[in-house]
């Protein structure tokens, strides 16, 4: 649900005895769409106009911040740390907020600055202005090429954004409801028509008072409408008397939606649950989204960095694999040469082309060979015995390289199959610093030491109770397998296709067949055979794993393995993460 006008209305009403009078100490802005205030008394107040995300709320969240603060924040600073909070307001049924902060102007005489949210979708921004209006700057610049309507830039006198055409739902009485249902047609959706008639009023919300009214959300018109207006009416009471309640919903334990009351059209589809403000539940419902948000921006990052890198490694292998398969006839050109040499009673400088007789096939074929008319016959045998002998050098250099190039092919795509099955921010931030030790990203800035979390592997545990350790990168992998597993646990990988290590524990054990059958399900589940079936996955006893010297993260050689064929299966993984 969006942060409609109602609910944002709870929000202020609970900020204001909260907020107003609070001093800024300090104000951040981790994001291009976030700003945090630093109120005192360890309060952090967030006012975010993010696209799809716009709200005002105090948090508890820690936010990273950028090295370089933005230009808007320094804009802030400027005007408004060391402020206080004067008033709070919202505008009326708009999702419109203004933070009224008296604070020092740049003369040193005490000043008054709105600092105004609109928390409108697509269109939400954050203005800082005078008291008198007149717009200092703000988080996006609207000209008139991107709205007609209304130009938001500075030096222009800030204006509401134009009204919709739709009906106050505060205002609305039984008579004029009743005769604007009957305009609609029979068969019209009702939540639909609350939607396109009255302002304020969330998708959420009208499902809602149409399944109170009809006991569906999918109700029409005809014969509802004394229905409609009797839970439409209740729901004006709740909001006159402004009695509001935070309830988060919950689908498979994860937060889906939010409102300013109790919901019951899902008919116990989805958990709800109470929070002790909306500025918890704002905090819990947007903590996981902003985590996806910068998980995925980050592994967008990341997967193109690598895509490129192994595009380009899949471009010079091709390239070289020519180069050497044109050495491969390098005995032509000696031939050519020793030909040369044997008839150089019968060639003059000039000549384009010498045919001779072939005397090392039998018979004596004639074999016509190209002559630079500009050399010598000496100089053109040379030149043959030159090419030969550089086609032969540059065989040895090339199979090498090509032994190199295959590895590291191989490595960046392990890299991409670690960024499909990477969960969290910190999976990526190991990527990251396993490709910028690789040589893949450029190192911006002096490493920060200690910054960086330490990972762990994924833990789970078999059916008979044994320890299951999945790595989730390549340089966990090496960590895990070389240095943390015991050399009598069990290492399992999928044979010839790229995937996570794993570690059964056996403790010196022998490992049952069933945790050593769940274990091989797991390799084959965090690989790139996850969506096949007879997955064919290797397991030995960790002491017969070696990494080779000089070997690129999570390369490793071993033997003395033995081989089983196993489908993955999620509800196994989930059943034995439960159970870790």
């Amino acid at each position: 649900m969006a942060l409609d006008a109602i609910c944002l209305q709870s929000v202020v009403r609970e900020l204001k005895s909260q907020i107003v009078g609070a001093r800024i100490e300090k104000i951040q802005q981790p994001t291009r769409d976030q700003i945090v205030l630093l109120l005192r008394g360890s309060r952090r107040l967030l006012v975010c106009a993010g696209v799809g995300q716009p709200r005002l709320h105090l948090t508890r969240l820690l936010r990273d911040n950028p090295s370089q603060p933005p230009m808007f924040c320094m804009l802030l600073r400027k005007y408004l740390a060391g402020g206080r909070i004067a008033a709070l307001r919202q505008a009326e049924l708009e999702r419109v907020v203004e933070l009224e902060i008296e604070a020092l102007d740049e003369l040193g005489e005490q000043s008054r600055f709105r600092l105004i949210l609109e928390a409108m979708g697509r269109r939400s921004n954050l203005i800082l202005c005078a008291v008198d209006g007149h717009i200092i700057d703000c988080l996006r610049r609207v000209d008139f090429e991107m709205s007609q309507e209304r130009q938001v830039l500075p030096g222009l006198f800030y204006h509401l954004p134009p009204a919709q055409d739709k009906r106050s739902p505060l205002a609305a009485e039984r008579e004029e409801f009743l005769e604007q249902l009957a305009q609609a047609p029979a068969e019209q959706a009702l939540d639909r028509w609350l939607l396109d008639t009255y302002t304020a009023i969330s998708p959420l919300v009208a499902r809602e008072l149409v399944y109170r009214a009809c006991g569906a959300t999918d109700a029409r018109r005809s014969g509802n409408e004394n229905a409609l207006w009797e839970s439409f009416s209740a729901w004006q009471s709740a909001v006159r008397a402004q009695n509001f309640l935070p309830v988060l919903l919950r689908r498979d334990g994860k937060p889906a939606d939010f409102t300013y009351g109790p919901v019951f059209q899902y008919e116990g589809a989805m958990e709800q649950e109470t929070a002790e403000s909306f500025s918890q539940l704002l905090d819990d419902f947007y903590a996981g989204r902003e985590q996806s948000d910068r998980v995925r921006q980050k592994g967008q990052d990341l997967l193109k960095t690598a895509t490129s890198a192994r595009d380009r490694v899949r471009r010079k292998l091709a390239a070289q694999e020519k180069e050497y398969a044109q050495t491969q006839s390098r005995e032509q050109l000696r031939l050519c040469g020793e030909l040369i040499t044997a008839n150089f009673y019968r060639m003059e400088r000039g000549m384009t082309k010498l045919t001779a007789e072939n005397y090392y096939e039998e018979g004596y074929p004639p074999v016509d060979i190209r002559l630079d008319a500009r050399l010598s016959p000496q100089e053109n045998a040379a030149r043959y015995f030159k090419q030969y002998t550089k086609a032969k050098t540059a065989e040895k250099i090339l199979t090498e390289q090509l032994v190199r190039g295959r590895a590291e092919l191989q490595y960046l795509e392990s890299v991409l199959q670690e960024l499909a099955q990477a969960e969290s921010e910190q999976d990526f931030n190991d990527i990251r610093a396993e490709l910028t030790d690789g040589g893949y990203i450029r190192q911006r800035g002096r490493k920060q030491p200690g910054f960086q979390r330490q990972s762990k592997p994924r833990v789970f545990r078999s059916s008979a109770g044994l320890r299951i350790l999945v790595g989730r990168n390549n340089r966990q992998n090496d960590k895990l397998t070389t240095r943390e597993a015991d050399k009598r646990d069990i290492w399992l990988h999928t044979q010839k296709i790229h995937g996570s290590h794993v570690i059964l524990c056996t403790g010196g054990a022998e490992p049952d067949a069933q945790s050593l059958l769940e274990a091989a399900q797991l390799a084959a589940y965090f690989s790139q055979g996850r969506e096949s079936a007879n997955v064919p996955v290797d397991y030995t006893p960790v002491k017969f794993v070696k990494k080779p010297a000089g070997g690129r993260p999570g390369m490793v050689i071993y033997t003395t393995y033995r081989t089983v064929n196993v489908t993955p299966a999620e509800d196994l993984v989930k059943r034995l993460q439960a159970g870790k």
